[in-house]
């Protein structure tokens, strides 16, 4: 259950309901990632990043970092650290978080 402090649907970790992204903060639904449909958020939370690394991805080449739930390590998706397509760098600081990782609260 989300705590009662957020006014605004969230989206919380599977396992531990870590608040983990706004759904203010949601860019779009049309991504996707190893297990399947991905969103892509300017904004996580409670996200611990990892090492950079550069991965040739469905759209293009870029550097980027696995995000892990602070609360209890799940992998949750990646972080665009920077694109090297000039037509990719809308993606750069913005997060890819797995579908089948996260619930929507209200």
């Amino acid at each position: 259950m989300a705590d009662a402090s957020y006014s605004h649907p969230l989206f919380s970790c599977r396992i531990c309901q870590n608040p983990i992204a706004l759904r203010d903060d949601l860019l779009s639904k049309r991504f996707v990632a190893k297990s399947g449909g991905a969103y892509l958020f300017k904004h996580a939370m409670n996200v611990v990043v990892g090492k950079k690394e550069d991965r040739q991805l469905m759209t293009g080449y870029f550097s980027v970092a696995d995000i892990f739930c602070s609360k209890c390590g799940q992998e949750l998706g990646w972080k665009y650290v920077k694109a090297y397509d000039t037509a990719q760098k809308y993606k750069e600081g913005r997060f890819i978080i797995e579908i089948a990782k996260i619930l929507k609260e209200y």
